[in-house]
């Protein structure tokens, strides 16, 4: 596939072009609740619609783009940077957002943030993305006023090594405890994808990555609650587990600062969420996170998928 990408494209800070309408506005999250946009590649098979992604990235995105080997690896990085700008630019607060204007920073980890600017007519709304994204699934995530990371993986997900091994070199000993006694190979390997896309989410929450903060370093553990830990829309009570960390500087102490979510999406990947859980950091009650996921295609269409059977709570391996 030839995406025809167009390297000089006039920019506009806050009016659009007749060819490219406004993505449809959403109103900016609660303070407790969190947007997952995803987008399946294999269903964007239109080169005019993906030119016209073009036109929304930077000079310097264009460019890395077209510097990756293989139509699939620009099709896909094209993709992540559309969903991105697209997302950002629904939650509009007293002017429209172009999407082709907004500007990206990186903190010292490599976690990217927006860089608004600021001016006496646009107040930038509060807000914080993360994006994930697999060969299949391409997935972003807002929030407002609270840190968030988010992991995606195929359920499908073959590893070239042995799981307990691979385990052994970057899980703590609970966790490679946990795996081992899994007889069953297929659950085993469900398991240990589940635990890395937490693990991963937490992290990037965290601002930072994996050679910053190496996932030995602290421990995910499940355990029955008598609290829903987040909600989706048409879903009555969540099943899933309640997510807990441990530290391996600080062992015994469980930390539920963070609010997690783990899900199945789409039937066929895990999606983990990851956000600052700031009621328990005031020292305030505790209240479930809202979840409400949608399936785009940037400027063709937009489907809340929450309550539906394309997204399922699931539950983690609780030690006996």
């Amino acid at each position: 596939m030839k995406l025809n990408l167009k390297m000089n494209i006039r920019c506009c800070q806050r009016n659009f072009s007749s060819a490219l309408p406004p993505p449809v506005p959403i109103q900016l999250p609660s303070p407790r609740e969190t947007h997952f946009w995803y987008i399946l590649p294999d269903e964007v098979k239109s080169v005019a619609l993906l030119n016209r992604y073009s036109e929304l990235l930077s000079p310097c995105e264009r460019e890395n783009v077209n510097r990756m080997s293989g139509d699939q690896l620009k099709k896909r990085a094209l993709l992540a940077r559309a969903l991105v700008r697209t997302t950002i630019a629904r939650y509009q607060t007293n002017c429209e957002i172009n999407p082709r204007s907004l500007k990206f920073r990186k903190n010292i980890y490599g976690k990217p943030e927006v860089e608004w600017h600021k001016d006496d007519n646009f107040s930038p709304p509060p807000l914080h993305f993360n994006i994930s994204h697999t060969p299949s699934m391409i997935a972003c995530s807002v929030t407002i006023n609270a840190p968030i990371g988010i992991d995606v993986e195929e359920k499908q997900r073959k590893l070239k090594n042995d799981i307990i091994a691979f385990a052994q070199r970057y899980f703590s000993p609970y966790e490679v405890k946990l795996l081992t006694s899994i007889s069953d190979p297929e659950v085993r390997r469900q398991e240990f994808i589940k635990l890395w896309t937490l693990k991963e989410a937490y992290v990037k929450a965290l601002g930072k990555g994996f050679s910053a903060m190496p996932f030995k370093t602290f421990t995910i553990q499940f355990r029955t609650s008598t609290l829903r830990c987040f909600h989706l829309p048409g879903n009555s009570v969540s099943k899933a587990s309640e997510v807990i960390v441990e530290s391996s500087n600080d062992p015994g102490n469980l930390t539920n600062n963070c609010l997690f979510a783990l899900l199945e999406v789409a039937g066929s990947h895990y999606a983990a969420i990851c956000v600052e859980n700031d009621e328990i950091v005031r020292g305030e009650s505790n209240t479930p996170m809202k979840l409400t996921v949608r399936k785009t295609i940037p400027f063709v269409e937009d489907v809340c998928v929450s309550g539906t059977d394309a997204v399922l709570p699931l539950r983690g391996i609780i030690e006996q």
